[in-house]
């Protein structure tokens, strides 16, 4: 295999460390530009006052709204370009997978395989779309794309094994690749779960409706849970899924409370005490924090008490 291909299997980890660009969340970039042009203005307003200009803040708006504008539109031009590059390596590792299977798909059976410098256009394709991502750094899709890329090229090298006597050179070289394209396949996929989960858990935390929190929090461990499925053992994924199992658990719960106190309110004792029975069952099954648990439970048991004591009366009169 040639020396590209080579350094296209060299161990990911070490070719992400240190590669990961320092790049603000949008929110972020666009405040800190605000403040950029804020200084600017006063900064050059002072200037010009001083210098003795009659309407120095009308220089100075220009001139800041300008550092505004360049700012925004810096940041669209090298997102665009990322974007474009990241799309370039989707499109060359399609045309390349496509090559693959036409051309075995020519062959008789006895001659099909994948040429060594084949794989090297597929690894190529792969370290240059997981560059693209990284560049990208913030945007789950582009992470879930590499993953999958490299499930893709997995679920064709193991085809390729079937066909490899022990003696071939194609067998070292595809032994190789398979480790490296397996550890750019974890990363990614480790990368996706991690930034649509929190972005999913921050949504539902800042949702009003409880079935709008609910929905969020449960795709975020949707999201885990297909990590997961690949790597079961991942402490990152185990415990992010135990924490959204208290987030969604307490969502149920305090939701359940809700409609209960409602019901009781409006005098529906039967079905009130449904619903703080269903409570209880949420927070008995399920994960919650210590504390929101044992406020739950007081919220509960108060309830029950109260509805207790209202059948009293009823018994009484």
């Amino acid at each position: 295999m040639n020396r590209n291909a080579q350094r296209s299997r060299q161990n990911p980890t070490r070719l992400h460390r240190g590669r990961i660009p320092f790049w603000l969340p949008a929110a972020n970039y666009y405040v800190l530009a605000l403040a950029i042009s804020l200084c600017t203005f006063f900064l050059l307003w002072g200037i010009l006052h001083d210098g003795g200009e009659q309407t120095p803040w009308i220089t100075s708006g220009i001139v800041a709204s300008l550092v505004l504008v360049c700012a925004v539109s810096l940041r669209e031009i090298i997102l665009r370009r990322a974007r474009n590059k990241f799309l370039a390596a989707e499109r060359h590792f399609s045309r390349s997978l496509n090559d693959v299977y036409l051309k075995n798909a020519a062959r008789p059976p006895k001659d099909e395989k994948l040429s060594l410098e084949q794989n090297a256009q597929l690894l190529r394709a792969i370290k240059k779309k997981s560059d693209a991502a990284i560049t990208l750094a913030r945007f789950a899709e582009g992470h879930r794309e590499v993953f999958e890329m490299c499930g893709e090229y997995l679920s064709l090298i193991e085809r390729e094994f079937d066909n490899i006597g022990p003696g071939s050179p194609r067998l070292p070289a595809f032994q190789s690749a398979r480790r490296s394209v397996a550890e750019f396949h974890k990363y990614h996929l480790l990368q996706w779960a991690s930034i649509k989960s929190r972005a999913l858990a921050l949504e539902a935390s800042s949702q009003r409706s409880q079935d709008e929190r609910l929905s969020a929090a449960q795709g975020a461990m949707d999201v885990l849970d297909s990590a997961l499925a690949f790597y079961p053992s991942e402490p990152a994924l185990v415990e992010s899924r135990e924490l959204l199992d208290e987030i969604v658990t307490e969502i149920k719960v305090s939701d359940t409370i809700e409609k209960a106190e409602r019901a009781e309110n409006e005098g529906d004792v039967p079905l009130a005490r449904h619903l703080y029975r269903d409570a209880l069952f949420f927070l008995g099954g399920r994960r919650a924090a210590e504390p929101d648990r044992d406020e739950f439970l007081r919220k509960i048991n108060r309830g029950l008490e109260r509805l207790a004591r209202r059948d009293d009366n009823i018994l009484d009169l």
